[in-house]
């Protein structure tokens, strides 16, 4: 682990992982098991169980969750959403930058800490697959420079070995996420050659995993993740982070004249980024993972002072002792937010099982029929079931016109398709004004319907 100078700023020309040449520095976070690990642990296995056993469950034979992106196919909680609904989409994504933004005012980068899948995997999964192994930071600094022998060739590869089938694992889940369950399983039970680019997704699926969690690792959040950047902009006095008391710590060391900060560097080892938090709490590599807290409070304990020193807080709060204030800020992400969620939700509610679209066939003139003294356009329908049933339908027009399907009349569609045809709409001659459009009603059997004016030419 690189050694910090406390006494002079220089960190922040550079990563706390990185020398000044640009040179990596491995980190070797030290294990530390207090109040807040436990609880981090406790609900990281619920999210784990989640991820893991979601994919699993069905619906109406449909997956729970589908974010199949090369079919255009996705499912959420059950409700499948189509090409059509990507104005929810956007409308659900605004919202949820808006959600993301009024959080991380709120509360920094709790997510990052709490429930953000490369954290979930890192610290919960390989991290303890490598203390495990290599045992805590000190022996994994030692196995390091160690010249490579039995020892070394044996634990460096059962932990190489263990990473790779996590990942594996990992690639597999994420895959029917993709693809369904069912489409999983015949990838994984049928002859390979039927399914070529399904196993190379899952090879490059788990060699990207391996990647990110046995080498890349912290870099993600120090320098690929967006959602740090965003602290930067978001962030104010009274947001609540992990912080530092410098009023009650300073000044470090031993001693009747000295802070409550011993200056023992537990929170600097224990840290997965690296950081010393007693650097100030407007640090992008810190994820508020609360490792930091837990070994001060150990510390605490054991020199028999109060802890919270490194605690959940507000700077603000640190400095005049104000608890968590409602700024304009919070007022206005908070009523944006809740105007958009509001709409979302009327749309989402209102949202019926189909979706048609009718238009007149382009390039084709009215038909005129001298026997009957009857006028005809001819239309095209497209109608999309966007429920997980079997639907029927009808099909209906104003009394005075008459409906002769070109093939076969869509009476009934499939869960999730789309279906074609064409049909004729045949009325009197001066049975309809000219100009007016023409109302078809789509009934479906359930109660939903939907009126589409189209328009009818005939002869002056």
């Amino acid at each position: 682990m690189s050694q910090f100078n406390l006494d002079n700023d220089d960190y922040r020309d550079h990563l706390y992982n990185q020398t000044k040449d640009g040179k990596r520095l491995w980190i070797f976070p030290g294990r530390i098991i207090g109040q807040f690990y436990r609880l981090r642990t406790y609900f990281s296995y619920l999210l784990l169980t989640l991820l893991f056993g979601l994919p699993w469950l069905e619906y109406k034979g449909n997956p729970i969750f589908l974010f199949n992106v090369l079919e255009r196919k996705f499912i959420f909680w059950g409700v499948p959403f189509f090409p059509q609904d990507f104005h929810l989409v956007a409308l659900g994504l605004v919202a949820f930058l808006l959600f993301v933004s009024l959080f991380t005012v709120l509360f920094g980068r709790i997510w990052c800490g709490w429930a953000c899948p490369q954290t979930i995997f890192m610290e919960m999964l390989f991290r303890k697959i490598e203390y495990w192994i290599e045992g805590d930071d000190k022996a994994q600094r030692k196995l390091a420079e160690s010249p490579w022998n039995t020892e070394k060739m044996v634990k460096r590869g059962t932990k190489h070995s263990l990473f790779v089938l996590l990942s594996f694992a990992i690639a597999n889940t994420f895959l029917m996420y993709l693809i369904s369950k069912k489409e999983w399983l015949k990838l994984v039970t049928e002859p390979p050659l039927d399914h070529v680019v399904g196993l190379i997704a899952i090879l490059i699926f788990t060699a990207v995993f391996y990647f990110v969690f046995a080498r890349f690792r912290e870099m993600v959040c120090m320098v690929i993740c967006p959602y740090g950047r965003l602290q930067g902009v978001l962030l104010d006095n009274n947001s609540i982070l992990v912080q530092y008391d410098h009023k009650r710590g300073e000044p470090r060391g031993k001693g009747e004249d000295k802070g409550a900060c011993i200056d023992c560097h537990w929170c600097v080892r224990v840290c997965p980024t690296g950081i010393d938090i007693r650097n100030g709490s407007n640090q992008l590599e810190c994820i508020g993972c609360t490792a930091c807290i837990d070994a001060c409070d150990m510390v605490m304990e054991k020199t028999h002072q109060p802890t919270g020193l490194i605690r959940y807080d507000s700077l603000n709060g640190v400095n005049s002792g104000q608890k968590l204030k409602f700024t304009w800020r919070i007022g206005a992400y908070s009523t944006v937010l809740a105007l958009i969620v509001a709409g979302l939700t009327y749309m989402l509610v209102t949202r019926t099982h189909f979706e048609t679209t009718l238009l007149r066939t382009p390039g084709m003139i009215f038909q005129v029929d001298e026997k009957t003294q009857e006028v005809s356009n001819l239309y095209q329908i497209k109608l999309l079931n966007k429920s997980m049933d079997k639907q029927e339908f009808s099909v209906k027009a104003p009394d005075a016109f008459n409906i002769v399907w070109v093939g076969k009349p869509l009476l009934q569609i499939e869960a999730g398709k789309l279906a074609k045809s064409e049909f004729f709409l045949r009325v009197k001659i001066g049975k309809w004004k000219s100009g007016e459009k023409v109302p078809v009603t789509i009934t479906e059997k359930g109660g939903d319907e939907e009126t589409i004016k189209t328009s009818f030419i005939q002869p002056e």
